[in-house]
């Protein structure tokens, strides 16, 4: 065998050593989906569950029998069913047709199935028939803003008394039930299947534990599994790592308390489905949703919490009745206690609760779990007090620092002072731009923390720009710079991100340093820094050498507006050399990548988040030398760590001790890669392989 021909086997067998590698790094990451038979009854609870309920509440054990008396009292046998054909129910429940009425019956129907089951009176199934019959025959669709979320939120408790009422000897007519299973198929499975990508979390959790429930009470597989695929890994809002962060802070915590209480307890009725036909979603992501309740309590309880965006104390007093299923499940099946979740349980929703309670507890297991922790692996690089421009905290400032105050021309200082070595200090308020803020070599800028936002107008475009075609030494530090065209913050994150989603948006930049000539841009540094809101890209450096970012947040930029999704980015690299990206954020870029990096040498992402984002967490094209270390990219709709081959493949990356996890595509997708180093990652309920 000449020369030739060995070095073309040895690429072929390098080849696929790589191919190999990174499949290994995907093994068994696809979710469990369900391929046995269905239990039944099956949904919230077992006949096992069931039948350990009644024997408590028989028994009259507490908090049973409290819980029982509850039910019992709220539960009336003069209820009257009044169902509508069409429902109709606008934004917060506004001009309902039918709304309520659907929601009443929802409840009185599973309070009534409940009953049954317990008393083995029989007027209770008969009752809960003559809801569910009513409607049935009756019901035809649904319409306007809530639509959605009133089968979401609704239709679980109509499948769940229907689920009790067919399997047992409830006297209900073959002919009515199938009756109800047709308005199940034909009204409430279409208005949900295809979710609702665009809407808060909330919305498509309730669908996706109602479509759960569907697939169970029809026995089928298809219908179950596609929302267990949503569960795992779906877009925009919905998916388990998109709606609850790594520290249990959630998508709508910047809302109100009340919608984050309703996204995490619908989740938690997914969960405790899944649970009964032997499925585990409890421990997904480090148990994110252990994370979540405990984060959620903490705060309603009164203690201090962190949190990536602004506090909001809407609804922060009103305990809805969630907790104990979740409490149950880690308690009793993982030896996981939860003492926040426990709090608020006792002081809160225990003395009050009646289905809560009674439908939460499953049959105990024979033995008891050795006690574990919830995880705290990402608690040195994550954490808002870390990353970011910081709440309240200034550092020392030097003596002979410049001082802006809002209103006053920052444009100004820099040209009098950028070389002169003296740091310009912003001071805390809005600093409004008419005009994109030129940096030049030698610019020492910073702000006071998070308090000091730097706002171009709707007019104004672009942030910041350099302000000469060499730049070099410049540190950017401890500010804000804010993408929306209203400065004041929106509640809801979602609000602003749908608004920016359409082609016709403003077009907004944040931090955009780009050079025609070779290294044109050199030693730059970001610290503490956040640019977030821009439908363009939040920051992107063009042909430069020795960038540093360090503990910075890049999140929410990067939308569809011309030349449309795909284009713009968190953080867009290109034509650099030497840049290390340290202890740093990169989320929720709607249409973008968290970090794109295209003719690239030598970058480093170190103990950095790449989550949420509309393509890949990370992506990197015609690049080399590449390395990316203890970092998290999770639930990315795309691939969670991206090496792509345009013309030429990428060479020299290392993949270490990353987690990759709940990305609809590859964990890691680096197959086309030479000298790749890719071991000890994480890599888990990716999309493929």
């Amino acid at each position: 065998m000449d020369m030739r021909k060995r070095i073309l086997l040895l690429i072929c067998i390098l080849c696929t050593l790589v191919h190999s590698i990174a499949a290994q790094t995907e093994k068994n990451s696809k979710p469990e989906f369900l391929t046995k038979a269905f239990v039944h009854p099956g949904m919230a609870q077992s006949k096992q569950d069931l039948d350990y309920m009644r024997e408590m509440v028989v028994k009259g054990i507490q908090p049973w029998k409290t819980a029982f008396e509850n039910l019992k009292k709220n539960t009336s046998l003069d209820f009257i069913p009044k169902p509508f054909a069409e429902i109709s129910v606008g934004p917060y429940g506004a001009n309902s047709i039918g709304g309520r009425e659907f929601s009443e019956s929802a409840e009185t129907a599973y309070n009534h199935a409940l009953m049954w089951y317990i008393t083995k009176d029989k007027a209770y199934a008969r009752k809960a028939i003559e809801i569910l019959n009513a409607w049935s025959y009756v019901l035809r669709g649904f319409d306007a803003n809530n639509a959605k979320l009133n089968v979401g939120l609704f239709g679980y408790y109509y499948l769940n008394a229907a689920e009790i009422l067919k399997h047992t000897d409830s006297g209900w007519a073959s002919k009515n039930l199938q009756q109800f299973t047709q308005m199940v198929l034909t009204v409430l499975y279409p208005t949900i299947k295809d979710f609702f990508t665009e809407a808060n979390g909330n919305w498509d959790a309730s669908m996706i534990s109602t479509i759960m429930c569907i697939g169970v009470f029809t026995d089928n597989h298809e219908i179950f599994n596609r929302a267990v695929e949503r569960f795992y890994r779906g877009e925009g809002n919905s998916g388990i790592t998109r709606y609850l962060y790594p520290s249990g802070q959630c998508q709508e915590t910047t809302r109100d308390w009340g919608h984050v209480q309703l996204g995490i307890g619908e989740f938690a009725k997914a969960a405790q489905t899944a649970d009964t036909q032997g499925l585990d979603f409890y421990s997904v992501a480090d148990d994110r949703l252990a994370q979540g309740f405990e984060y959620t309590a903490r705060f309603m309880l009164g203690e201090h919490i962190d949190l990536f965006g602004v506090f909001t104390d809407r609804d922060n007093d009103k305990f809805r009745d969630i907790y104990e299923s979740i409490y149950q499940h880690y308690k009793n099946t993982k030896g996981l206690l939860l003492p926040y979740t426990e709090k608020a349980i006792k002081q809160h929703t225990r003395p009050k609760s009646s289905v809560g309670f009674l439908t939460a507890v499953k049959a105990p297991l024979p033995n008891a779990p050795a006690k574990t922790s919830l995880y705290t692996g990402f608690d040195k690089f994550l954490k808002p007090t870390v990353i970011g421009a910081l709440k309240g905290k200034s550092r020392n400032l030097p003596a002979n620092s410049i001082f802006v105050k809002p209103g006053e021309s920052i444009q100004e200082a820099i040209d009098a002072n950028h070389k002169s070595g003296k740091w310009i200090i912003l001071e805390a308020g809005v600093h409004t731009l008419e005009a994109p803020l030129k940096i030049y070599s030698g610019t020492l800028l910073a702000g006071q923390g998070r308090e000091t936002i730097i706002f171009p107008t709707p007019q104004t475009g672009t942030a910041i720009i350099n302000g000469e075609e060499i730049l070099a030494d410049v540190t950017i530090r401890d500010l804000l710079i804010e993408g929306v065209t209203n400065v004041i913050e929106n509640a809801d994150p979602n609000h602003d991100r749908r608004s920016r989603s359409y082609m016709n948006a403003p077009s907004r930049e944040g931090i955009i340093f780009k050079s025609k000539e070779k290294d044109g841009i050199q030693n730059i540094t970001f610290e503490n820094i956040t640019v977030q809101n821009f439908t363009k890209n939040g920051v992107a450096i063009v042909g430069g050498k020795n960038i540093r970012i360090n503990q910075c947040d890049f999140s929410d930029n990067g939308a569809s507006v011309v030349p449309g999704a795909g284009f713009h980015h968190n953080l867009h690299l290109s034509y650099i050399t030497n840049c290390d990206i340290i202890s740093s954020r990169f989320d929720t870029s709607p249409y973008g990548n968290g970090i794109n990096a295209t003719f690239c040498q030598n970058v480093k992402v170190i103990n950095s988040e790449m989550a949420r984002n509309g393509l890949s967490g990370i992506r990197c094209a015609e690049s080399s030398r590449i390395t990316i270390n203890n970092s998290l990219a999770e639930g990315n709709n795309e691939h969670g760590i991206f090496i792509e081959k345009q013309m030429n493949p990428c060479k020299d990356i290392t993949i270490h001790q990353n987690t990759v996890q709940n990305n609809r595509y590859c964990g890691i997708d680096a197959q086309t890669a030479i000298q790749l180093n890719n071991k000890d990652n994480r890599s888990l309920h990716n999309g493929r392989e």
